[in-house]
């Protein structure tokens, strides 16, 4: 009985992780990426700003939350020029083929693409070999995507 139990919830759980956004993009219970910072404002304001749940988007299975209707809008108008690279994971974690929830305060935009890390302090190694870092990422997130953050 026993392992009976604990077979089902096992499964439960599998299914659950299953069913959850984060597989592709980095979002927390509520489906939500970027710790809820606003994704425009990393570009217009080059800063971490939160949002607001009274503003938000969907795209690629992750809920955006914006500072305002204009930066919502700006988004709906074209999510992939503002959605952050690696599904919003760790762009250091990426390129260990690793995926890590970020705080939403470590980002720098490169080209036009926004990348976040962790925190602040996983940043700093980021930022010392940028385009390495992206390219190590670059070549494990195919292989990785689709991957759940614990099973890496």
């Amino acid at each position: 009985m026993l392992k009976t139990l604990k077979t089902a919830m096992f499964a439960a759980i599998a299914v659950a992780g299953l069913a959850h956004a984060g597989v592709d993009t980095g979002t927390d219970n509520n489906d939500v990426i970027l710790a809820g910072h606003d994704a425009v404002a990393y570009f217009t304001e080059n800063r971490p700003v939160l949002g607001s749940a009274d503003y938000t988007a969907s795209y690629a299975g992750a809920i955006y939350r914006f500072a305002s209707a204009e930066n919502r809008d700006l988004f709906r108008a074209d999510p992939a020029k503002y959605a952050p690279a690696y599904g919003g994971y760790c762009a250091l974690g990426t390129s260990f083929g690793k995926k890590f929830q970020v705080d939403g305060k470590a980002f720098r935009v490169v080209d036009g693409q926004l990348y976040v890390n962790k925190n602040l302090e996983v940043y700093a190694t980021w930022k010392k070999d940028i385009p390495g870092n992206i390219e190590k990422a670059d070549g494990y997130w195919p292989r990785i995507k689709n991957v759940p953050a614990g099973d890496l």
